[in-house]
C-alpha cells in the first residue's frame, strides 16, 4: 500500500490497542502532541453525547500492523510471537483474516490485553460500544474453531463495564467455518449478511434476470429479512433485535453503486482489480456506470428507494452507511480502504438526484419511527403469528405453493403491536408489471380503512394519502413497496 503511495484510510491496521490514531485528529492537535489528540477525541465524544448521539468504536483486534511473517517487527513479534499470534504445529502463522497474522485468543494474556483495551476506551473516552471487525477470529478455540462460549466472550459478559455497553459482531472471518451469523451469545448483536444478500437479490439480481428474459426468486428470503431473520437468532436465545440489518457497509459498493455497476472497478487500488468482493448482487440497469439516459436514471432511483425502504420497514436494527442517503458514489470501487480522496469523501454539494434520495430517506426514517415504534422488542419466534401475518395478492393467507413459486412476486405483510392491535400494512410487488391487490382483512379489530403513507414508485406524491377499505382493491405498482397505516 505504501509502495503505491496510498494510505491506511480505514485504519484497519492497528499497532497499539490503547492509542487513538493521530491521523484522524486535527492538524493543531497533532502538532500539540499525544495528549492533545486524546483530549480532542474525548471532546468529540462529549459533544456527540450532548447532541443525543452514541459513539460506537470500530475495533480491529483480529490482527495487527505487523502483518505476515516477513513484516516489520513492531511489538508483539518481538515480545512473544508464539504467545500473541496463532501458529500451527510447524510454527507457521494461521491466517483467518487475510492479513497474515491472526491474534491468538487461545492465550489468556491475549484475552486480558483486549479486555483491558476495551475497558480503557469505555472508562477513559466514554464510548458507548464496539463493532468488532472479523469477530469470529476473536472466538476461535485451541482447535481453531468458533466457540460461542469462548473465554473472550465469557470475560466480556462477566465484566461489569463491558457487559453494559453495545457489542456488535461482524460475525465472520475468512478461516474454516468462518461464517457464524446468528451464533454469538446473548448481549451481542450481529451484522446480518443474510438480510443484505436477500434484499440485494430480490431487488437487483432478480430484477436483472427478469429484465433479460429470465425469472426472479421466490418471496421467502425477502419475507424472512423483513421479519428480522428470527430463525437465524433463535438458537442463541436472542430476539430480532440481535439482527443488525444492512444493505451496504463501509466495504463493498455504496447503495448508489449497487444500482449503477455490474462489476467492481478497483483499479485505483493498484492490485489489478483483484481485491474486493466479487459477489455483489448488483445491477447497473443496462449501462455500466454514469449515464445521461433518463429512463435508466429513473430505474436506478427507484431501486435505491426499494433498498432503503426495505431496510427501514424491517424488524431488527437498521444500519445506514453514511453517504447512501444522498446517493454517494465511489465510482464502482468496492474496496476503498486506501483511498483518502474524492473516491471516498462525502460531497455535500448535492445534486437534484441526491436531494431527492435524501428526502426519500428522511421520509422512510420518519415512517419507521411511527410504524415500528410500538413493535414488540422481544417476542419469541413461537409467538410470531400473534404479530406478523402474511397475505398474497388476493388478500388470502400465503400458502406453501405461493411461498415457493418464483412467478409470484407479490406479498402483503400485516404487523401488530404488543397489544395485538393492527399497526400497519406493507405491500411488496417485486414483479415487472402493475397488479391489483386486495387489501387483507386481518380480523381482531381490523380497521375500516388503510391510508397509504408512502410508495417507492414514482407516483408517491400523487397517491400518498389515499384510503382503501380492508377487502377492497388497490394498485401495487411494478417494482415497488407501499406502506399503509390504519
Amino acid at each position: 500500500m505504501q509502495d503505491l503511495g496510498l494510505s491506511n484510510y480505514w485504519g484497519y491496521n492497528t499497532a497499539a490497542f490503547f492509542a487513538p490514531h493521530p491521523g484522524y485528529a486535527t492538524r493543531a492537535a497533532q502538532e500539540a502532541g499525544p495528549q492533545a489528540v486524546q483530549d480532542e477525541f474525548k471532546a468529540m465524544v462529549k459533544a456527540l453525547h450532548a447532541a443525543g448521539v452514541e459513539v460506537i468504536l470500530d475495533v480491529v483486534y483480529n490482527h495487527t500492523a505487523e502483518g505476515p511473517p516477513d513484516g516489520q517487527a513492531l511489538s508483539f513479534r518481538g515480545l512473544g510471537e508464539d504467545t500473541y499470534y496463532r501458529v500451527d504445529g510447524h510454527g507457521k502463522y494461521i491466517d483467518t483474516t487475510g492479513c497474515g497474522n491472526s491474534l491468538n485468543f487461545g492465550d489468556q494474556r491475549v484475552v486480558q490485553l483486549v479486555t483491558d483495551s476495551l475497558r480503557y476506551w469505555v472508562d477513559e473516552f466514554h464510548v458507548d460500544g464496539f463493532r468488532f471487525d472479523l469477530a469470529v477470529t476473536l472466538c476461535r478455540d485451541a482447535a481453531n474453531e468458533f466457540d460461542p462460549n469462548h473465554p473472550f466472550l465469557t470475560a466480556v459478559a462477566a465484566d461489569p463495564v463491558l457487559s453494559e455497553v453495545k457489542l456488535i459482531a461482524e460475525p465472520w472471518d475468512i478461516g474454516y467455518g468462518g461464517w457464524q451469523t446468528g451464533r454469538f451469545p446473548r448481549g451481542w448483536v450481529d451484522w446480518n449478511d443474510h438480510f443484505r444478500d436477500a434484499v440485494r437479490t430480490f431487488w437487483l439480481a432478480d430484477r436483472a434476470a427478469m429484465d433479460t428474459g429470465g425469472h426472479g426468486g421466490t418471496m421467502a428470503k425477502l419475507a424472512d429479512a423483513l421479519s428480522g431473520s428470527a430463525g437465524l437468532f433463535q438458537a442463541s436465545g436472542r430476539s430480532r433485535l440481535a439482527s443488525v440489518n444492512f444493505v451496504t457497509a463501509h466495504d463493498g459498493f455504496t447503495m448508489n453503486d449497487l444500482v449503477s455497476f455490474d462489476r467492481k472497478h478497483n483499479e485505483a487500488n493498484g492490485e489489478e482489480n483483484r481485491d474486493g468482493h466479487g459477489d455483489n448482487r448488483s445491477y447497473n440497469h443496462g449501462v455500466e456506470g454514469p449515464t445521461e439516459n433518463g429512463e435508466i436514471l429513473a430505474q436506478r432511483a427507484q431501486s435505491r428507494r426499494n433498498l432503503m425502504a426495505s431496510l427501514m420497514v424491517s424488524l431488527g436494527v437498521p444500519m445506514i452507511t453514511a453517504g447512501d442517503e444522498p446517493a454517494r458514489t465511489q465510482h464502482g470501487n468496492n474496496n476503498a480502504y486506501c483511498q483518502d480522496n474524492a473516491i471516498t469523501w462525502l460531497d455535500w454539494t448535492l445534486t437534484p438526484e441526491a436531494h431527492e434520495m435524501l428526502r426519500s430517506t428522511k421520509r422512510y426514517i420518519r415512517l419507521r419511527k411511527e410504524f415500528l415504534a410500538a413493535q414488540p422488542h422481544d417476542f419469541p419466534v413461537r409467538d410470531e403469528q400473534s404479530y406478523l401475518y402474511w397475505f398474497d395478492q388476493h388478500g388470502q393467507p400465503m400458502s406453501a405453493e405461493r411461498w415457493n413459486d418464483p412467478q409470484d412476486r407479490v406479498l402483503q405483510l400485516v404487523l401488530r403491536d404488543d397489544g395485538g392491535d393492527l399497526a400497519g400494512l406493507v405491500v411488496v410487488n417485486g414483479g415487472t408489471h402493475d397488479v391489483k391487490v386486495t387489501l387483507p382483512d386481518a380480523g381482531r379489530q381490523a380497521p375500516s380503512l388503510f391510508e397509504l403513507r408512502l410508495t417507492t414508485s414514482p407516483r408517491h406524491k400523487q397517491r400518498q394519502g389515499i384510503q382503501v377499505a380492508a377487502g377492497d382493491i388497490d394498485l401495487a405498482e411494478a417494482n415497488s413497496i407501499s406502506i399503509y397505516r390504519t
